[in-house]
């Protein structure tokens, strides 16, 4: 089909149509982002502020972009699947696969980051370890965030395909490039701005869908009486009391594969070392809002499920019909898991709400792929192109290529966003992904910075043995499907059960390959290691600070919130 007709064509199977107080909330949107990218133009000259807004970041502004850039489109589609697929289960990927992690982020691991003054996580990979590890880390993560920004794409894409009936390629073109422009223009601190006012959106809008299912549900209690009634068999909604036995529960996950393979390896290594969220930390005015940023994003994250996970569970009680994968629904016609939260807003929200839940998914969509677009650029600039293809020029020269790479990892997203159109499930890819590149990673980091014996070839033969052994057991299982009661332990496990499992074979191999290989070789002399591993850096004392004011007060209010939480939903 010719380009242009197959953008007008509008698909006849949409759920709504918008009126025009609803085109005008949507249009206003897109305005008010460029208009931000254009603002902020004027300051974004150096280096120093296209990648990193300047370091001026307050904890709040910094902590809120911070969750921004984790809530996009992708955790609203993904995880709202997910909870469908797999009941409040998902829940565990916002509370034990987060909060213990921002918060070790906060109080142990920002300071190394933010003394050191590195541009990014693998900046901090060549300190420690050299450039080898740096290249290494550079490269996993540039392909890991084009193919996370690619989801982001599909997943905007998808909403208004079901929602509306528009063109999903039209849909993602548009809504990419928009992103690309106010990027180009503003850097990461458009990027940071632009993740405020999109996080706002993203509570006015997506809370709608919470409240009203609640009342149509009878409150919560009513709602799980319906779900109940609905699917018999497997609890889906109960967070901890279903987790001792494999088939207790509709993932096929023991609370080992929970607690150790998301709790720690996953969720410690997405938020410590993926730099498309530490790097809005490392936009922080000094190391006191850098400690505090990830304590407050962990404070709005318990929160998120009530937006996120709940439209799920809402689903699963109210819909008239069950959803399915995404293979079995191309092949029948029907709706998939990914769809559950399209299909709610439309179920919800009538002319004037529907632009507001629109705005919100897209608002979602561009902080998502915002986050990860300018993350790319900075690790491409830095870690790449500089000590590879020019090592000496002006600052002005580093934050063109900066531009021009933002736009080529627009380009590049596109294509891996029709790549995710293949997967059972969004979060599934996604969480294959996190067991490939960020389980490994966390390894390496950790002791580099609590180990000073590390080497630098432990660093390197480490993060490299976890990477690849993460790959060949995803691969071992697709061409042997067999394989799987022994990499998850159980032949029922799901697809998601799996991606823990992996995430947590792969850090064990790369801990293990990295202590070997370093008590091989010779570390380096203490001198270098300042600034880099616990022990031998110098923090800024706090003892003049009133304790209401300490990052370690509020974490563990935080904390105390956390637990009560996990009790309640046992």
């Amino acid at each position: 089909m010719p380009l242009l007709p197959a953008i007008l064509i509008q698909s006849a199977s949409r759920l709504v149509s918008l009126s025009g107080v609803d085109m005008a909330i949507i249009a206003l949107y897109f305005v008010a982002v460029l208009s931000i990218g254009f603002y902020l133009k004027r300051y974004t000259k150096t280096g120093e502020d296209f990648f990193l807004a300047g370091r001026e970041m307050t904890a709040w502004i910094a902590g809120l972009s911070f969750l921004a850039a984790n809530l996009g489109s992708l955790e609203m589609m993904g995880w709202a699947a997910a909870a469908y697929q797999y009941g409040i289960l998902a829940t565990h990927w916002y509370w034990i696969g987060a909060i213990p992690a921002m918060l070790f982020l906060g109080l142990v691991m920002m300071p190394f980051y933010y003394i050191s003054k590195t541009h990014s996580v693998p900046g901090y990979l060549k300190l420690r370890f050299g450039e080898s590890s740096r290249v290494l880390a550079a490269v996993c993560f540039g392909l890991m965030t084009v193919l996370m920004s690619g989801i982001n794409m599909y997943s905007m894409a998808l909403v208004l395909k079901v929602v509306l009936g528009w063109d999903i390629h039209f849909s993602i073109w548009v809504s990419s490039l928009t992103v690309g422009l106010y990027v180009f223009l503003g850097g990461l601190l458009s990027a940071i701005f632009n993740e405020v006012l999109q996080f706002v959106l993203i509570w006015f809008g997506a809370l709608l869908i919470s409240i009203i299912g609640l009342i149509e549900t009878g409150g919560w209690n009513g709602m799980v009486a319906r779900i109940a009634h609905n699917f018999p068999g497997p609890s889906y909604t109960h967070l901890w009391s279903t987790l001792g036995s494999f088939g207790d529960n509709p993932m096929g996950i023991h609370w080992i594969g929970i607690v150790f393979g998301l709790g720690w390896v996953i969720s410690f290594g997405y938020w410590t070392t993926d730099f498309l969220v530490v790097q809005r930390v490392l936009a922080a005015k000094d190391l006191r809002a850098a400690k505090m940023a990830p304590i407050i994003g962990a404070g709005f994250k318990m929160m998120v499920p009530f937006i996120v996970i709940l439209p799920g569970l809402l689903g699963l009680a109210v819909l008239p019909e069950h959803l399915v994968g995404a293979d079995q629904a191309s092949a029948t016609g029907s709706h998939s898991y990914n769809e559950v939260l399209p299909i709610m807003l439309a179920r919800y929200c009538g002319p004037g709400l529907l632009g507001l839940g629109i705005t919100a998914l897209m608002a979602g969509f561009m902080s998502g792929m915002a986050g990860n677009v300018s993350a790319f650029a900075t690790v491409w600039t830095y870690d790449i192109y500089r000590p590879f293809f020019r090592k000496e020029a002006p600052d002005a020269h580093y934050v063109s290529v900066g531009r021009w790479c933002t736009l080529l990892g627009v380009l590049v997203s596109i294509g891996t966003a029709y790549f995710v159109m293949q997967f059972h499930s969004i979060m599934d890819y996604v969480q294959a992904l996190f067991s490939f590149f960020v389980a490994p990673l966390f390894g390496t980091v950790l002791l580099g910075m609590l180990w000073r014996r590390t080497t630098p070839a432990g660093g390197f033969w480490g993060l490299l043995s976890g990477t690849c052994s993460a790959i060949g057991l995803w691969a071992w299982v697709k061409i042997n499907p067999a394989a799987l009661q022994y990499v998850a332990l159980s032949p029922k496990a799901k697809d998601m059960a799996e991606n823990m499992y992996r995430a947590l074979w792969s850090w064990i191999v790369c801990v293990i390959v990295t202590v070997v290989v370093s008590y091989m070789t010779r570390p380096k002399p203490v001198e270098e290691l300042t600034g880099l591993v616990y022990g031998y850096t110098k923090l800024p004392s706090e003892s003049g600070v009133p304790v209401y004011q300490r990052p370690i007060f509020w974490a563990c209010v935080v904390g105390v919130v956390f637990v009560i939480l996990n009790i309640i939903f046992w």
